[in-house]
């Protein structure tokens, strides 16, 4: 599997993600990745710590960019545990838990974010803003209620199957309800 591949399809992915949402500054976004998947082997049965490295060091300066912060779902093997930045942990409140990743215990991007992030931490639950599931690691469990599917013109990251979330508020109430703050001059 070529990396620039990979680079290409991750930087054309996000440039659409980020056309069509509207994450604020110091938001959560979430990341799923099987690089076994991205080989096209079943997942969990063919990690690859450089594809791993390859996504998480084109995902992170998108991010920075766009003052987004990130955490990566691991594998089952550590209950889908999520590896972030301790400052980022803290803030939201989130419990750490103590786990390292492996490459077979927490998955190749999840070892690649644990060698690049500052003072990285494990936490067992969050609520994201959004995220990117490469492989069908099933990362809605982690993005908050009301999760949008969000549309881009890539379908794969090397053979992998991408799904792409971002979220909104709920809308309670009933037909009195109102939604938009401009409506309330207008009632």
């Amino acid at each position: 599997m070529c990396a620039d591949l990979i680079e290409n399809q991750i930087q054309e992915a996000l440039d659409n993600y980020f056309k069509n949402v509207d994450l604020k500054k110091n938001s959560l976004f979430v990341l799923g990745c099987s690089t076994s998947e991205v080989l096209g082997k079943w997942m969990g049965s063919d990690s690859n710590q450089l594809i791993g490295n390859k996504i998480i060091t084109t995902i992170l300066p998108i991010l920075h960019e766009h003052q987004i912060n990130l955490a990566v779902q691991g594998c089952q093997h550590i209950n889908r545990a999520l590896l972030m930045e301790r400052e980022v942990a803290e803030s939201r409140n989130y419990e750490i838990v103590s786990v390292v990743p492996a490459l077979h215990a927490g998955g190749a991007a999840q070892v690649a974010a644990y060698q690049q992030f500052t003072d990285p931490v494990e936490v067992e639950h969050i609520f994201a803003d959004g995220g990117m599931d490469i492989g069908d690691t099933q990362i809605g469990m982690h993005v908050k209620f009301v999760q949008i599917p969000i549309k881009t013109s890539i379908f794969k990251i090397g053979e992998a199957h991408t799904t792409f979330l971002s979220s909104r508020p709920k809308l309670i109430g009933g037909v009195r309800a109102i939604y938009d703050p401009k409506e309330i001059a207008e009632s």
